[in-house]
């Protein structure tokens, strides 16, 4: 598969989870791929990876919250590469246990604001312009089906994540007739470092919630990722995508036997 052969593609939250498995997609697909994330040891074994898989990667720690350190992304990009055609903003705050709204503290509010939300902004900011000097590009911003749909308990994530889908539209319509597309995914349970600490009783049970019966895996999240930012998408943007085994669509039928056990 070569869809992204000769472009430049940069991930931020790349150090683990979907960000690690987007970045080897882009290598996979042609792409020159800089991933961005705060732990160096993650960022230096990915990279190692997709140079052992044929690849072209570099690292940059970045922290997504600070204006600094994304401009600084973005530029040491263009300095290894020339330019920028692709980015998968990934990077978010999460983590904390569901908590009433009037009892979350304003500072995690803040930080899943920050890290959830002005990031996406900070990196559009700064990747945007990259892309303009070559003509456009494509960015994927991670959203969530809390994106669309809200869960209890979940406040600064959820807003958060809701106004990713608006900061995607809004970035879509700025730079539509420019060459730049803007769309959003919002995978649901996926199995990621969490999911995968939970165990298989939690990860069976998620799966359960979904009308599909099971969960996510990274490499589908990854798979939409490069889709759209490849040519095949070339009329899609200020879209939002659900990757959630059908979550969205509204209630599965009550009376399905679940006769796979839960494995596919």
């Amino acid at each position: 598969m070569d869809a992204l052969q000769g472009k430049v593609a940069l991930v931020t939250g790349a150090s683990r989870g979907i960000g690690a498995v987007t970045a080897r997609a882009f290598a996979d697909a042609g792409a020159a791929v800089v991933l961005a994330a705060r732990d160096e040891g993650a960022l230096r074994d990915h990279v190692r990876e997709i140079e052992t898989r044929g690849g072209k990667a570099i690292g940059v720690v970045t922290n997504v919250a600070d204006e600094a350190s994304v401009q600084r992304l973005v530029e040491q990009t263009l300095t290894a590469y020339g330019r920028l055609d692709a980015a998968c903003n990934n990077a978010a705050g999460g983590g904390r246990p569901p908590t009433p709204l009037a009892d979350i503290p304003v500072e995690d509010f803040d930080s899943a604001v920050s890290v959830t939300m002005r990031s996406v902004f900070l990196s559009m900011k700064y990747e945007i312009p990259a892309m303009l000097a070559t003509g456009g590009g494509a960015i994927v911003n991670m959203a969530s089906t809390a994106g669309l749909d809200a869960v209890a308990g979940l406040a600064g994530y959820v807003s958060s994540k809701h106004a990713v889908v608006g900061l995607t539209k809004t970035a879509a319509l700025d730079y539509a007739a420019q060459g730049v597309r803007v769309n959003a995914l919002a995978p649901g349970p996926i199995l990621t470092d969490r999911l995968a600490a939970a165990g298989e009783q939690g990860q069976r049970q998620a799966g359960m919630a979904m009308p599909m019966r099971r969960i996510g895996t990274p490499e589908e999240v990854a798979a939409a990722v490069v889709w759209l930012c490849s040519d095949a998408a070339s009329f899609i943007t200020g879209a939002t995508l659900p990757i959630d085994g059908g979550k969205l669509a509204g209630t599965p039928p009550f009376n399905v036997s679940d006769s796979s056990g839960g494995h596919h």
